[in-house]
């Protein structure tokens, strides 16, 4: 392995450290993204059977806010309940925007190593061919190891830089797409919470 980053010239370290800094993020997101951790089950259902029992105490509201990002957002209308249904929709998007915020922290260094990587390695192989040619004309083509040193380093680079990129894309669109889908359920809860509070409907018995 050590012999492979050094046929590919000193773009590896670069790439090699967009690959580790790749891999934390993804690990991390795997981990904070997970659904019961951003939406728990039941906590909407929770909270208004403790609004309707008039057991929801400033403690107990301190505790749904720091219990979720959903957990946030519920809070941040309660908190406003009483000035009416448009004040409380409001709340809830202004947490909403937090936490969303929040949910899609590093998603752009995430791309931006999608995006780089590529290019490291076709520097690395425009770097490789112009010591090609540049060998070539000093010493002809006769030199055949020193011309397959040049086309290696080229090829290596090419190589490791889409290796990195092709699975960071993937990693990227998936976590985008996992942030859009845990809003659009925090949204629905939250709804059904200024309806019920509003006297609208009823939490059902699901989330």
């Amino acid at each position: 392995m050590f012999e492979l980053i050094v046929s590919g010239g000193w773009l590896m370290f670069p790439i090699i450290g967009c690959s580790v800094l790749s891999l934390a993020i993804c690990m991390e997101r795997l981990w904070e993204l997970r659904a019961k951790n951003i939406t728990p089950p039941h906590l909407t259902k929770e909270v208004w059977t403790l609004l309707k029992s008039g057991a929801m105490t400033p403690e107990k509201l301190r505790e749904v806010k720091d219990g979720s990002p959903l957990g946030r957002i519920i809070a941040a209308g309660l908190a406003n309940a009483r000035h009416g249904r448009e004040v409380m929709k409001e709340s809830i998007q202004e947490a909403a925007t937090q936490v969303i915020h929040e949910m899609e922290r590093f998603l752009t260094a995430l791309g931006t190593i999608a995006a780089i990587t590529p290019l490291l390695g076709l520097l690395g192989t425009v770097i490789g061919m112009i010591k090609v040619f540049t060998e070539i004309m000093i010493q002809g083509t006769g030199n055949a190891s020193v011309l397959a040193g040049g086309i290696s380093e080229a090829l290596i680079t090419t190589a490791s830089g889409l290796a990195v990129a092709i699975p960071t894309l993937i990693f990227h669109r998936h976590f985008s797409r996992r942030v859009d889908s845990l809003v659009v359920e925090m949204e629905q809860q939250a709804v059904k919470l200024v309806e019920a509070v509003h006297g609208e409907r009823e939490v059902d018995n699901g989330k």
